[in-house]
């Protein structure tokens, strides 16, 4: 049997040397761009963590052991400082001087299990170590950050790991960052303390409107409890957005996502950014429903009389169950509400 003869090469049929040239200056392209975008991703967090305001958010002294899980403070500060007068009148902030609390939520994020974010009604009545009975959005006015943990760690027994706070003006442009958000609204909502004036039904919410819709209280038949309601649905929606595909693909509404939170935010000196990288997987886990509790701390009267004025009382003996079952990183089985 004779062997097979050699095909002669010049014979065979070879592309162009041009489309050859085309195609790998393409794969070039490509890569570039991947890499450009992989560039992109890394680089615009550790320029807007540079940005972020940093303070020393801890107290001093005995505090609760520590517990496994992380649980983050989150603070919505009503400090119209940075704010000009322009800015001031369109988001309806007033001019009040000094710094409160509208907002304030604890988020438990489990070794396993669902995070839970609960929120503190501002109007609480509490003890403020140093100050006696207030409520509880008084302790920030009072010592600011490092008082206001002392008091949550009190009352609650769980030990803050980290701190996170937003102001007027912040929670208005991120809003505006990720192109506004869409809320539902079961009834129309109209309230001039917050400025705000919308319609029943679902629509889009800018940053101004948001940040009323969030702020408004008087127009809402549960007051401060339907507040903390839409605050945290509001979170959600935020947190949603943000970490959608929407957000990476863009380039500009991630830049502009990225400094826009840098800049409005506040964490403890000690908060790194792999910190804040798990505050924002639990924000999404919170938002996607699934994977996230929320609730009020349990409530047995909403309007106590009291030497500061109307307050609300935490049910003592469901609160302290809630918080233990926190402290023991038991979220499975909270009752959403």
């Amino acid at each position: 049997m004779s062997e097979p003869r050699p095909i002669d090469s010049r014979f065979v049929s070879r592309p162009p040397v041009r489309s050859r040239r085309r195609r790998s200056w393409i794969g070039r392209i490509i890569g570039l761009i991947v890499l450009l975008f992989l560039l992109m991703l890394i680089c615009v967090p550790l320029y807007a963590w540079s940005r972020i305001n940093k303070v020393d958010a801890m107290p001093a002294g005995t505090r609760p052991a520590d517990t496994p899980g992380t649980t983050y403070l989150l603070v919505g500060s009503d400090s119209r400082q940075g704010l000009s007068a322009a800015e001031r009148k369109k988001l309806g902030t007033g001019s009040a001087a000094g710094q409160r609390t509208d907002t304030i939520m604890l988020m438990h994020v489990p070794k396993s299990g669902p995070t839970a974010l609960i929120s503190l009604p501002r109007d609480s009545y509490v003890p403020i170590p140093g100050h006696g009975k207030n409520k509880i959005n008084a302790a920030f006015s009072f010592g600011g950050p490092k008082l206001l943990i002392q008091t949550v760690e009190g009352v609650t027994g769980l030990r803050v790991d980290d701190y996170v706070e937003i102001g007027f003006g912040g929670f208005a442009s991120i809003i505006d960052s990720v192109g506004g958000v869409q809320m539902c609204l079961p009834k129309a909502m109209k309230d001039a303390k917050a400025h705000i004036n919308l319609p029943k039904g679902c629509q889009q919410l800018d940053g101004t409107t948001a940040l009323g819709y969030v702020r408004a209280r008087y127009s809402d038949p549960l007051g401060d409890l339907g507040r903390v309601q839409r605050q945290r649905q509001m979170i959600g929606a935020v947190a949603s957005k943000a970490v959608s595909p929407a957000t990476f693909l863009n380039p500009f509404r991630y830049y502009n996502l990225s400094t826009a939170g840098a800049d409005a935010l506040t964490v403890d000196k000690d908060t790194g950014p792999i910190d804040m990288a798990h505050f924002a997987l639990g924000m999404k886990a919170v938002a996607g429903g699934s994977g996230g509790v929320t609730l009020t701390v349990p409530i047995s009267n909403s309007s106590l009389h009291t030497t500061a004025g109307l307050a609300v009382k935490w049910d003592t003996a469901k609160a302290l169950a809630l918080f233990n079952a926190l402290k023991e990183d038991r979220t499975t089985g909270l009752t959403t509400k």
